[in-house]
């Protein structure tokens, strides 16, 4: 199974059913927050929603069309990050993730997100890497700066997240800005 340590506080682990309930159950406390930047939480009700989800990323992880992680925190899950999809033609990955609000300012995300653009670069030979934020999700935003992404641009009406019409902003990493840091 798919294990990284990233650091001696975190580490990323391939989606797995024998943590599913726990994340499940940050999700189920937290779902109103999550809903605030995520379309997928309030569809996940049961933990065979989330289950699910688990099962059909696995396969896709099999395919070799995207890898979802669990964020572990000093061994605990807290959150999620992944490759929403690897497109080879095009030599990129768009990353995406969540992080339990109880553990947000801790640089977590920051560290794990290092961790997948490193992957995306030196092992799937990956020339870019996108990460399409809500405008006005501030602290994913800040993320991506922190990491020297440039803002591409804005998309308009990007996304229907639970009633609200969305703009994302997509920023992106290239390979040659991240091997000169």
């Amino acid at each position: 199974m798919f294990k990284r340590q990233v650091d001696n506080e975190v580490a990323l682990e391939l989606v797995n059913s024998q943590r599913a309930h726990e994340v499940f159950q940050i999700i189920r406390e937290q779902n109103e927050y999550l809903s605030e930047w995520m379309a997928w939480p309030p569809h996940t009700k049961k933990i065979e929603d989330y289950q699910r989800f688990v099962c059909d990323s696995l396969h896709k992880h099999a395919e070799g069309k995207g890898l979802v992680c669990f964020i572990l925190y000093k061994s605990a899950p807290v959150g999620c990050i992944s490759f929403n999809y690897i497109n080879y033609d095009l030599k990129k990955v768009e990353i995406g993730y969540w992080l339990s609000k109880d553990f947000q300012g801790k640089g977590i995300m920051t560290r794990a997100c290092k961790q997948l653009i490193g992957i995306a670069f030196a092992e799937l030979n990956m020339d870019k890497v996108e990460i399409p934020v809500s405008v006005g999700n501030m602290p994913s935003r800040g993320v991506c700066e922190r990491l020297g992404f440039e803002k591409e641009g804005i998309i308009t009406n990007s996304e229907n997240l639970n009633g609200r019409i969305m703009d994302h902003v997509y920023y992106s990493l290239s390979r040659k800005t991240w091997d000169q840091t």
